[in-house]
């Protein structure tokens, strides 16, 4: 089995997409005006439109903007200057500014457009650079 993606659905899919483009700096690929894509090595994240709901039996299949469980993440080079850059695009959404945690990474937790929690993260330590694969 490999991984694949992650999808957020969402109500308003440009402002999502615009949101992970500004943090990522990353372009995503739009297939149709009610989905697009940031493909990575590791794995995608899909945002799609409310309206694609329908073609998964019906809109009572998922709710926009109503995730409580799950964090989205991205290893990022430095997360202390990724958190600089993002400050005047953030703003109040930040929910931890850059901490080291107990297993060895330095994380940033904030909000999207949707309230989904991010978590960009750096692995710091020994332990954590081999778990995740970065070259040291």
């Amino acid at each position: 089995m490999t991984f694949s993606s992650i999808r957020i659905i969402t109500a308003n899919i440009k402002q999502l997409v615009s949101f992970y483009e500004n943090v990522t700096g990353t372009t995503f690929k739009w297939y149709t005006d009610d989905f697009a894509e940031l493909r990575t090595p590791l794995g995608t994240l899909a945002i799609g439109s409310t309206r694609t709901l329908a073609l998964f039996g019906g809109d009572e299949i998922a709710n926009a903007a109503s995730n409580r469980s799950v964090i989205i993440e991205f290893q990022v080079d430095d997360v202390d200057t990724r958190y600089q850059q993002l400050t005047g695009i953030l703003g109040e959404e930040v929910v931890q500014q850059p901490t080291t945690m107990p297993w060895g990474n330095r994380s940033l937790l904030f909000r999207d457009t949707d309230g989904n929690l991010v978590n960009f993260f750096t692995p710091i330590t020994q332990e954590a650079r081999e778990r995740n694969g970065t070259k040291i």
